[in-house]
């Protein structure tokens, strides 16, 4: 689009990050606008949840919910590419909250994955939301370098994931983080704002 950017038009297959299984199509437009922003999405998917995958959301929700400890947990996969089962739930909340990090930060020449959580510590709240801090890896391609990011990320079934994040450059001086995000993962309410 002249003075605007580059738009694509995609189309894709997507599926279920804990079975594998195939979870719908989607369509999506994408501009890259000329500016240093982030990419503009607009999409729509197929596929509506079903009561199976909103009743695992719950379960899980009321296992973190609950907790009298604060979960924690650290280099989530090993060197090896193992996750311990019980750090599965961490792992899962780590790839959503990082990809409005992910989403951000990629332009038409760089993109990001999520290559390890090496922190994580569980807040216990009075409220009902959950809400963790996170340190998280991405690996940047095609440079191959690795970006290391704060995160916190709060959430409440049938609510979008609320994410906050900043991320150390290559030369590790701290870049700009986020205000409020928009697309999966979206704002962070105000009441830790200060202390993050």
């Amino acid at each position: 689009i002249p003075d605007s950017g580059h738009k694509y038009y995609l189309q894709f297959s997507t599926e279920d990050f804990r079975t594998g299984e195939n979870a719908g199509n989607c369509l999506a437009t994408v501009l890259y606008p000329k500016k240093k922003t982030p990419p503009v999405v607009s999409i729509k998917c197929s596929h509506p949840r079903d009561q199976k995958e909103i009743q695992e959301d719950n379960s899980l929700y009321q296992r973190l919910r609950h907790q009298t400890k604060p979960i924690t947990g650290s280099n989530i996969p090993d060197s090896y590419g193992n996750i311990e089962p019980a750090l599965e739930p961490l792992w899962a909340l780590a790839v959503a909250g990082s990809s409005s990090i992910m989403w951000e930060k990629s332009t038409e020449s760089l993109g990001y994955s999520l290559a390890q959580v090496k922190s994580v510590q569980q807040w216990i709240r009075k409220d009902d939301f959950i809400e963790f801090d996170y340190t998280v890896l991405l690996h940047e391609m095609p440079t191959q370098e690795i970006l290391s990011c704060h995160m916190r990320l709060t959430w409440l079934p049938a609510h979008p994931l609320k994410v906050k994040h900043f991320c150390a450059s290559h030369n590790h001086r701290l870049e700009d983080g986020s205000g409020v995000e928009s697309g999966s993962a979206s704002g962070l309410s105000d009441e830790r704002g200060a202390n993050f």
